[in-house]
């Protein structure tokens, strides 16, 4: 008996039963379709980009997640998800993610889709580096070595001499601290509100701030292909968020979360088929480091988890 303890205990695959297992493979697969549909989001944000202004775009944006999370929540039938036990912080999460979205698309504008996404994924290790003054979560050093290793890749792939050396790459990076900051309140919250109610809380900050605005800069969608896009957008990111939210609720995001980035595969795909992008060699290898940092820092929580 100690025997085949050890042995469960060595081969974590099969010490999952079966019919969990099948489980964490749809859910992976959710996961990965969902990657599918953030690029073809980001793709969408960036063709846009060049014939209407950011304001109407991030706001088209932010009405589908409303729309997704009125159907999904449905909060006027239920109106106890309205009510969160720490407003203060959902508002300010809210800010956070307008934020992180009004950077991204800034940074769509002037950079491929292979290097904004590069960017986005330092989300992990200034989640590393936040997490210990504001959860007490404090890294120890090789994690911070992982994180400095990780910085190190990002100014591979944009630093000077290579085709994303653009003042533009601060403003993606400050959206990354801003994405960072949302998922430390995502995770503080999660003590505090149901996920119901904080995904009714989410897309306030953008429709209230952008709606009022929305007049003084509003283009009409020049042709039909514009306003289709425009369709496609809101309805890729329902989609996307959506297949996230099943993901998880078949799986714990320790394992889920390494399979987000094969969204750098379809960015570089996509910027190659749609804006004609192709990577240099320095991006690439700047997005392999940066990339490997991130899944180091996965292996590191879960091995620590599981001690």
């Amino acid at each position: 008996m100690a025997a085949e303890a050890l042995d469960s205990s060595a081969d974590p695959i099969r010490a999952i039963p079966s019919s969990a297992l099948r489980q964490r493979m749809r859910a992976i697969a959710l996961m990965c379709a969902a990657t599918i549909f953030f690029a073809a989001l980001d793709t969408s944000a960036k063709s846009l980009s060049g014939v209407l202004p950011a304001i109407e775009i991030i706001w088209a944006r932010y009405v589908a997640s409303a729309i997704v999370g009125i159907v999904a929540v449905r909060p006027f039938a239920h109106p106890a998800v309205f009510r969160s036990s720490r407003p203060a912080l959902q508002i300010v999460r809210s800010l956070l993610l307008l934020g992180s979205t009004t950077a991204n698309f800034l940074a769509l504008r002037q950079l491929q889709l292979a290097e904004t996404s590069t960017i986005n994924f330092l989300t992990p290790l200034f989640v590393v580096l936040l997490a210990g003054p504001l959860l007490g979560e404090w890294a120890g050093r090789t994690r911070l070595v992982a994180v400095a290793i990780g910085f190190i890749g990002v100014v591979v792939a944009t630093g000077p001499g290579t085709s994303a050396f653009h003042p533009v790459v601060a403003i993606a990076i400050a959206g990354v601290l801003c994405n960072a900051g949302y998922a430390l309140a995502t995770r503080m919250l999660a003590s505090f509100d149901s996920s119901a109610t904080t995904l009714t809380w989410t897309p306030l900050a953008g429709v209230a701030l952008l709606t009022p605005a929305l007049p003084l800069v509003w283009i009409n969608p020049p042709t039909l292909s514009t306003l289709a896009i425009m369709m496609g957008m809101g309805v890729f990111g329902a989609l996307g968020h959506w297949l996230l939210i099943l993901a998880h609720e078949r799986a714990p995001a320790s394992v889920l979360t390494p399979f987000g980035y094969t969204q750098l595969l379809w960015m570089i795909l996509s910027g190659l088929l749609v804006f004609g992008d192709r990577p240099s060699a320095a991006v690439l290898l700047g997005a392999g480091v940066v990339v490997a940092c991130g899944l180091y820092l996965i292996w590191r929580e879960r091995a620590q988890r599981a001690r």
